[in-house]
């Protein structure tokens, strides 16, 4: 294929292709008697690789180093499997604080929804308001710390 083919099929522009090729990320294209770059379909699945390492978080001298590694071929299996791993721990770190900041925000979509249906403000409500407006913070204090302890401030506020 062609590399208009091949944009239009992997959604990157000609001159990302072009561009990625150049850099090393890509390697380069065959090229037939005209001079223009072919294709053979085995590069889309390098191209959508590239892609969900991007997506995951993995920035461009990582994906070039990775490249790099794999054009050296069996020889450097070990160092692309330590990379991945490296990186998927990262992913993983990642996913874990995003799950966090969901109940988080789970937390605070119920109060406002409980709030807008007139139910009665729980008392913890002023504590939470503060911290999100950034008043009362020890900056040292991790998010997640902070929000564990206005939580049990909120349970001994209840059952007083």
């Amino acid at each position: 294929m062609r590399i208009g083919d091949l944009a239009r099929i992997s959604g990157l522009s000609t001159d990302t292709l072009r561009y990625y090729e150049k850099i090393g990320l890509l390697p380069r294209a065959l090229r037939d008697a005209g001079g223009r770059r072919i294709y053979d379909e085995t590069i889309l699945r390098w191209i959508d690789f590239l892609g969900r390492l991007k997506s995951t978080g993995m920035g461009i001298n990582d994906r070039l180093r990775y490249a790099q590694l794999r054009s050296r071929g069996s020889a450097s299996l070990t160092s692309r499997r330590q990379m991945l791993e490296a990186h998927r721990q990262k992913v993983a770190d990642d996913v874990d604080k995003l799950t966090e900041m969901l109940g988080v925000l789970d937390e605070k979509i119920d109060l406002y929804r409980r709030m807008e249906a007139g139910d009665p403000v729980d008392p913890s409500f002023e504590n939470c308001a503060r911290t999100e407006h950034g008043a009362h913070q020890d900056p040292r204090e991790p998010p997640h710390e902070r929000s564990a302890r206005t939580r049990t401030q909120a349970d001994a506020n209840t059952q007083s």
